[in-house]
C-alpha cells in the first residue's frame, strides 16, 4: 500500500504555523488544530477508503485469433461496511491499443460492480494481462492511496487462417504402405499393439478379443502410414526476411455491439504472412486426414511431429503463434539436415521469401530421391527493399518443381489459386 499527499495542504499549514509561533492568536491556533484534524481525518478516510475491497478479472477464452475479439470481465467489490466514493483501477499490462483502465465514482457497502472490455486482436503472440492497482483517496484530495493486487492472466493469439481451396498438395502414396512404428491418437488401418483402457479411449479402439481373454478392457494403439506424410519448413531465418508492422497496436478497442470484419488485418511483412500461410495450408490438409508435421528454425528449432485430426491443428497454432523470424539458419541448411530424414513418398512443402538459389537445390535433391516438394514463395521485393524473385521463380520452374508466388496485399487465396506449373 502506497499513499501519495498533495503538497498543498502542507505549504499551507507551514503558512499558518508560522503567525501562529510568532503571534499567538487564538484564531491562527484554532485554524491549524482545523487544519490537522482536517489531514488526519482525510488519510483515514483515504486509508479506510482502499481497505476491503477486492477485485478480479476474467477472460472469457485464452486463446483467439488474429482478428478474431477477446472479451475480458473485470470485478471490483466493495466487501466493507462503508461506501467507497471512488475507486479507480490501473491496468499494467502494457499492450498497445488496450485500455482496461476504469474510475468508478460511487461503490456502496457490501457490493460489487463488474464490466466487460472488448478489443480485437491484431498481433499473434503470447500476451500477459496484468496485474492492476487499486487507486482511491478522500473527498478533498488531500491523500491518494495505491494498492497492487496481482490480477494476471494469459492470452495466446493464434495466426490467420483463410481458405485455399485451390491449394494442390501431390496426392503421394496414400494409406497401404508399410506402417511406421510411430504412435498416433487417431484411428488409422495400422494397429500395432494393445493396451489397457484408459478413460477416454471410445468404443471403437476398444479390442474385443483381447478384452474377453483378460476379463478387462483392452484398447487398441494405431499407428501413421509414412507414405502419406507431409511436412512443412516455415522459413524464420531473419536476414531473409521483409517488411515491417504497419500498425504497431496489439489490440483494437471494440464498441459494443461490434461487427466482425471481413477482410483480413495481415500485416505487411514476409513473417506474419508466412505464419499465416501455414496455418492455413494446416487447416486446409488437415481437414483432408492428411498427416501433417512442421519444422522452423525461429528462436529455436521448433518441430510438430506428424499427426492428423483437430489435435495437430491446434499444436500447429500453438506452435506459429509464438514464432518469430529470428533465427541465423538458412534454409538450404534446413532442407539439407532435416530433409534426410523424410521417407520416400513423403511430401515435403516449403515457405520461404529467401531469394537464394541454394534452397531450390536442396529441393531437386529431395525430388530424385523420391520425396514430392513444393515450393510456397514470398516475394520480398513487394514487402520491401528486397532482390527480385523472378531468377528464384525461374530455377523452380527449372527443376520442375511446383510453387505458388505470394505477393503482398494480394489475397492469399487468389496466391494459391494460381500455380505456377512445371516445366514453364
Amino acid at each position: 500500500m502506497r499513499v501519495k499527499a498533495n503538497p498543498a495542504i502542507f505549504v499551507l499549514l507551514a503558512l499558518v504555523l508560522v503567525p501562529t509561533l510568532v503571534t499567538g492568536h487564538k484564531l491562527f491556533i484554532r485554524t491549524v488544530y482545523v487544519m490537522v484534524a482536517l489531514i488526519a481525518l482525510s488519510f483515514a478516510w483515504a486509508w479506510l477508503n482502499i481497505r476491503w475491497l477486492s477485485g478480479s478479472r476474467e477472460l472469457r477464452s485464452n486463446r483467439s485469433q488474429v482478428g478474431g475479439v477477446i472479451q475480458e470481465r473485470f470485478l471490483i467489490g466493495n466487501k466493507g461496511p462503508l461506501p467507497k466514493l471512488w475507486v479507480e483501477m490501473q491496468d499494467h499490462s502494457g499492450l498497445a491499443g488496450y485500455q482496461a483502465d476504469r474510475v468508478l465514482s460511487s461503490l456502496p457497502a457490501h457490493q460489487e460492480r463488474s464490466w466487460m472490455l472488448r478489443a480485437r486482436c491484431k498481433r499473434r503472440g503470447k500476451f500477459n494481462f496484468g496485474p492492476v492497482t487499486l487507486v482511491s483517496g478522500d473527498p478533498l484530495g488531500l491523500f491518494q492511496v495505491k494498492r497492487d493486487v496481482s490480477l494476471t492472466s494469459t492470452l495466446v493469439v493464434y495466426p490467420a487462417t483463410v481458405d485455399v481451396p485451390y491449394f494442390k498438395a501431390p496426392i503421394g502414396r496414400l494409406s497401404g504402405g508399410d506402417a511406421l512404428q510411430r504412435q498416433t491418437q487417431q484411428i488409422t488401418t495400422n494397429v500395432s499393439s494393445v493396451r489397457d483402457y484408459m478413460p477416454g479411449d471410445s468404443f471403437n479402439r476398444i479390442h474385443w478379443l483381447s478384452t474377453a481373454r483378460r476379463s478387462r478392457l483392452i484398447s487398441k494403439e494405431f499407428e501413421l502410414d509414412p507414405l502419406a506424410d507431409i511436412w512443412l519448413f516455415v522459413d524464420m531465418e531473419e536476414g531473409v526476411q521483409a517488411g515491417t508492422h504497419a500498425d504497431e497496436l496489439v489490440f483494437d478497442s471494440v464498441d459494443a455491439p461490434y461487427r466482425v470484419r471481413s477482410s483480413l488485418p495481415l500485416n505487411p511483412s514476409t513473417e506474419e504472412y508466412a505464419a499465416t500461410i501455414a496455418a492455413s495450408l494446416a487447416k486446409h490438409l488437415l481437414s483432408q486426414r492428411r498427416a501433417l508435421g512442421m519444422i522452423s528454425y525461429g528462436q529455436r528449432r521448433e518441430i510438430v511431429q506428424v499427426d492428423r485430426g483437430e489435435r495437430q491443428l491446434v499444436r500447429f497454432l500453438e506452435s506459429l503463434a509464438v514464432v518469430r523470424a529470428e533465427g541465423c539458419v538458412p534454409m538450404a541448411e534446413v532442407i539439407a539436415a532435416e530433409g534426410n530424414q523424410l521417407g520416400g513418398g513423403s511430401t515435403l512443402i516449403v515457405i520461404t521469401p529467401s531469394t537464394f538459389g541454394s534452397w531450390v537445390g536442396g529441393l531437386r535433391d529431395l525430388k530424385r530421391k523420391g520425396i514430392d516438394v513444393v515450393a510456397v514463395h514470398l516475394e520480398a521485393s513487394t514487402f520491401g527493399d528486397a532482390p527480385s524473385s523472378l531468377e528464384t521463380m525461374a530455377s523452380l520452374a527449372a527443376s520442375n518443381i511446383p510453387a505458388y508466388l505470394v505477393k503482398n496485399g494480394v489475397p492469399l487465396e487468389e496466391s494459391f489459386a494460381q500455380r505456377v506449373e512445371v516445366g514453364r
